[in-house]
């Protein structure tokens, strides 16, 4: 990794910064400074899509020569996107209407490298299927994990998933909220080899 170019994520996330030091090499972090509202009409993996981009692309003139992470999430429910829920009461109510239905989560991830203005994008899908949850379940885990700032209600990575019955697809970090392995891929196709062979 001696030859990689700087890497910086585009997040002041906790949850992104742990999954990205799960890769083993120095990256740096940058708070990016984007609108984060939908467009008119925008389908939620168009959000996504567009909204990593913009995360990467708003901090790429701080770094000429950079490779540049910017990821988004949307957790998405019979069509309509849940947000972080905030507060209590809406997490309570969010999750409510999630019990036995299955939610999706759509994270978009971006590399762009600064050097050639190139952008690599993607959109990966999880989804998770909620177990037939009662309200005492649903506000005692509130109660104790206190998930306001995560998008659906919940932390996967920790007691959230006795919420649920099953979790379906490709890469289960899409859920925390950096999909790693795409990003493996994405640095590789950008000469960066994370095993170092």
């Amino acid at each position: 990794m001696k030859s990689a170019p700087r890497i910086i994520l585009a997040s002041t996330s906790i949850y992104r910064h742990d999954l990205l030091s799960r890769l083993g090499f120095a990256f740096d972090t940058q708070s990016p400074t984007t609108d984060e509202q939908p467009l008119a009409e925008e389908p939620p993996e168009a959000l996504v899509y567009r909204l990593a981009e913009a995360k990467a692309r708003s901090i790429a003139a701080h770094y000429p020569n950079a490779l540049i992470i910017g990821s988004d999430q949307v957790a998405v429910l019979d069509g309509d996107i849940l947000g972080k829920p905030g507060d209590l009461a809406t997490n309570i109510r969010q999750l409510s209407n999630a019990t036995g239905r299955r939610v999706t989560f759509l994270t978009g991830v971006c590399l762009l490298n600064t050097k050639t203005n190139q952008a690599d994008v993607g959109v990966i899908p999880f989804s998770v299927v909620f177990r037939k949850l009662t309200l005492s379940q649903i506000s005692n885990y509130v109660d104790r994990e206190k998930p306001f700032d995560c998008a659906g209600g919940f932390k996967s990575e920790s007691l959230g998933i006795a919420l649920f019955e099953r979790m379906e697809g490709e890469d289960p970090t899409a859920l925390v909220g950096l999909p790693l392995i795409s990003l493996v891929s994405m640095l590789e196709r950008q000469g960066v080899d994370v095993l170092g062979g």
